[in-house]
Parts: C-alpha cells; structure tokens; sequence
C-alpha cells in the first residue's frame, strides 16, 4: 500500500518550499443538496470539509518545481473519494485557462474514485469538460505531466492521467478504469496497478516518492528547454571501422555482436535523457528507446530501435513521441538498426501493418525537423519507417537494404551461396547509400 497523502501535503513533498499559491476557486451557487437534490449530500460535503479543511476534491495554483513554474493541481482523496463533480469542474476548468493564459506546464497530482454519485449524470458531464481543456491546452503546445497518486480510477484515470504527455505513476498505486468496488470479483488485481499499467504501455515511468521531485523537475526543465530551429547534428560513429569493401562485409560487420547498440549513442549524445514508454494500446517493446533530453542545452526529442526486429508497440510508441516533440516544437533523433519488422502471427494480429504506416505518417507530418542515423542494420520498410526523407546519415558498419540479403537471394531463387554476391549487387554499404542520394553522409567517430 502507498502513503495516501493530503492535496496539499502531496504539493509539498513536489514542489519547492513556500512556492505554492493557490488560485481563487470559482463560484457558484448549487440547490440545496446539489442538482439531484440527493437527501444528506449538504451533510456529506459538511464533514468532507471538516475532516479535511478542503472545500472540494481538487486543490488548484502555481508553484516551482526545480526552480520551474508549473501550474498544479492535486486530488483531496479524502473530500468524498477525491470524486469529480460540478464544483470540481469549475476549478479544473480554471487551472487549466491558468495554464494557457500564463504559457505555463500543468502537472497533475491525481488521487480519485471516479465520477461523484451523488451529482448523477452532471457529474460524468464533467468528464467531457475536463477532455476539451486537456485538448485545447494540447492544442497550446503546452506540455501535461500527471502523477498517478493511490488510487488513479475511473473519469480521473482516463481524463487526467491517461490524456497526459507524460504519465507518472507511484509504486503499489491504484490504477484502473474499474475501481475495486466494480471490477470482476475474478480480475487480476495486478492489471490494477501502477506495476501492471507500466507493464502494459499506459505509464511511462513507476517512480518512487523519495525520487518524484527530481523526476518531474527534470521533465519540466527539459520541456522548458530552447528549441533549435534546425535539424541536430547526428551523433558521432562509435565504432572505430572503416566503410566495407563488399556489400557482403557491410552486412557482417553491422550483425557483430560487439557493435555499439542505441543505449551506447544515446549516452554519448545526451547530457539528460527522460524516458517515454509504451504504445498506449496495451504493448511496449522494449527493443524501441523513445523520450526526451538535452543535448547542449536544447531539448531533442528520440525514437532508437535497438538491434531487434521492431514490434507493433515500437512503431506506436515512436509515432506517439514524433507527434508529440512536433506539437512542442521540439526537433527529433531517430536511430534505425533492425533486421526488419517483427513478421510473426502475433506481431501481424497486432497490427505491424498499421503501426508501420502510421510511423511513416507521423515522419511524413512533421513540422519540425528530423535527424536519422543508421547505427547498423537498416532491414527493409520496418527501418525506413523511421529513417527522415532528406536527412538520414550512415555510420561505416551499417547497411540499408530492401531486404536482407539472403532473404533477397531466396526470393530471385538463388542458392544461399549467393547471398554474398547479391548484397553487392544491391549496392547496400555505406558509400552505397550516399552515391545513391539515400544518405546525406558517413559520419565520422568523435574527435
């Protein structure tokens, strides 16, 4: 079980000290009882605000994070279950008009039970209300960090955390659409978790509690971070090889094992880099790096396949940073090294197809700019997918191929002995691949 921390004892182990200012709440008049005239709803709400010194579910202002401002808002889990209803819909709305109208972040502390019963349809309503300032404020180019606090259910899971940018979530919280009260009595209580939710591609990152304050200052400060106007420098080539003689060489030296992988050059690349996890449809894979960080000060956003056959899930997650870094103004790294896509039963019922045509979408529509490096493998459209028309470099032990060579040797119905001679014939080395006008160069190692 986590600790259930108050709206504002959860503010205070976030932010900076004596940063907080609380905005004005809006007001408005109800019915006795409220719009239902449910009997005892005055009552409910009387010994909410005396038990908790709050006059809602929601706590809402400003405050610095790391030294950044941040428009906050944090659930009052013990008002009435943390319960949306017409009241909490006032302040949401206004935190979020905060937000855009002072160009702020908006970080979300979440902690609720759902829709307020006592509120009825009205309170569900609020669902709708919450959904459209999520996307105007997405439509502001303003980035959303949620923090799934125990427990994360129902409206406020997917409104609030789900809808965010960024999903954070503690470790052993409550996450679900179905609270417990609600659920199958034979569900796997794991599905409910931040563990289970992470495990499934729903939240980018279990953080712990001692760790929350550096992880969501480091998002900020990263998102806050100057943009370059123009494409970024491809990294520097790791290994110290010269470009292949034959085609046939290429191949073999971009299957070494001991060839530098994407952790490697996103290290070198990267003074701080914050993950992104997950296709958000119930899949990762952990063969795709994807997030965000800071190279010499600038915020780059990146997608880096890992040397494995790319999975659904990577493709997704790749679109869905490409398309979020385009809607903050924020130019884009993509690292291409696979043998191809994942071509077993289970990666085409999850739709290889479809998530390959959306990364190639995703690339296609964005506005800013996009650097491509091929660190080794480049099999086939399962890594041109992620490879910028106009601005993809080449490492020397890397090959770009339409298919693999000795897939290509089986389809013209050549012995496997010849797949040597066909990788020279389709002209898939490094020098290949600049004489061909595919790649713009052949980056050398660092200095």
């Amino acid at each position: 079980m986590t600790t259930r921390l108050s709206a504002r004892a959860a503010i205070a182990a976030l932010i900076d000290p004596d940063s907080f200012a609380e905005l004005p709440a809006p007001r408005a008049e109800s019915p006795a009882d409220g719009p239902l005239g449910w009997a005892g709803y005055d009552a409910s709400r009387a010994r909410a605000g005396a038990r908790t010194g709050e006059s809602e579910s929601v706590v809402i202002g400003t405050a610095l994070v790391g030294g950044r401002p941040a428009t906050v808002i944090s659930f009052e889990f013990g008002f009435l279950g943390g319960s949306l209803g017409q009241r909490t819909g006032d302040r949401l709305e206004a935190a979020y008009t905060h937000a855009r109208e002072h160009r702020l972040p908006l970080v979300s502390l979440i902690a609720t039970g759902g829709s307020r019963m006592q509120e009825g349809m009205l309170a569900l309503t609020q669902l709708q209300r919450v959904a459209r300032q999520c996307v105007l404020t997405r439509a502001a180019g303003l980035p959303q960090i949620a923090v799934l606090r125990d427990p994360t259910t129902g409206g406020g899971w997917a409104t609030l955390g789900a809808g965010a940018d960024v999903v954070l979530a503690l470790p052993g919280a409550q996450v679900g659409f179905a609270g417990s009260r609600v659920r199958p009595a034979d569900a796997d209580p794991a599905a409910y978790t931040a563990e289970g939710q992470y495990g499934a591609g729903h939240v980018d990152a279990v953080v712990p509690a001692a760790e929350l304050p550096g992880t969501v200052a480091d998002w900020l400060r990263v998102l806050a971070a100057p943009r370059a106007a123009a494409a970024v420098e491809p990294p520097a080539a790791l290994a110290g090889v010269t470009p292949p003689e034959t085609g046939w060489d290429a191949v073999r030296q971009a299957r070494r094992p001991d060839r530098p992988r994407a952790q490697a050059y996103l290290d070198a690349y990267f003074e701080l880099r914050l993950p992104l996890r997950g296709d958000r449809a119930g899949a990762a894979d952990p063969g795709m790096l994807c997030g965000f960080g800071l190279r010499e000060g600038r915020a780059v956003a990146y997608a880096a396949q890992c040397g494995t056959a790319t999975r659904p899930a990577g493709y997704r997650t790749a679109a869905r940073v490409i398309r979020l870094a385009d809607r903050l103004g924020i130019p884009v790294l993509t690292l291409v090294d696979t043998p191809g896509a994942a071509n077993d039963a289970a990666a085409e019922h999850a739709g290889a197809g479809p998530a390959i045509a959306d990364t190639f979408a995703a690339l296609a529509e964005a506005s800013v700019p996009v650097t491509t490096l091929l660190i080794g493998e480049g099999g086939s459209g399962g890594a041109l997918a992620l490879a910028a028309p106009g601005n993809t470099w080449v490492t020397p032990d890397s090959y770009f191929s339409v298919i693999a060579p000795e897939l290509a040797a089986a389809i013209l119905k050549r012995p496997v002995e010849e797949a040597p001679a066909t990788a020279d014939q389709l002209r898939i080395r490094p020098q290949d691949l600049v004489a061909l006008g595919v790649a713009r160069g052949i980056v050398p190692p660092r200095g």
